[in-house]
């Protein structure tokens, strides 16, 4: 977990689930589900787990989709509830404030700068000096 100037960097903790929908900033509450068979759209509280063919979405994004014409739409009933912390987040944290709090590397000291070179073997070459 890499620190730089004392702020942790954007994947140090991982950030809560966001909606699905372009530009929205919310965090999201509930999980969008197509049932092709079916021609059924599910609106439901939040997948413990991102699922590929699924979409995540705010409040307001989930009380107001409708489905497409011909579908059925199922929603949850009651109102959608943010995610508490995870124990994953919990553990990211806990392991960001310990990396940040470790002392700075040290930094090598430069070296000498290179004076003549001297005679002797070097490796698999040899410098021979100047006659």
């Amino acid at each position: 977990m890499p620190v730089r100037g004392g702020a942790l960097t954007s994947h140090a903790v991982r950030s809560p689930r966001r909606c699905s929908r372009n530009g929205c900033p919310r965090q999201a509450v509930a999980t969008l589900t197509y049932v092709y068979a079916e021609s059924t759209a599910v609106v439901g509280p939040l997948a413990a787990y991102q699922e590929p063919h699924t979409y995540d979405l705010c409040e307001p994004h989930a009380l107001s989709l409708t489905a497409p014409r011909g579908w059925e739409l199922v929603r949850h009933d009651g109102e959608f509830e943010p995610p508490p912390p995870t124990t994953d987040d919990l553990v990211a944290l806990a392991e960001a404030v310990r990396e940040a709090a470790r002392p700075a590397p040290r930094q090598p000291s430069p070296e000498p700068p290179a004076g003549p070179p001297t005679p002797g073997r070097r490796g698999h070459l040899r410098v021979i000096p100047p006659a």
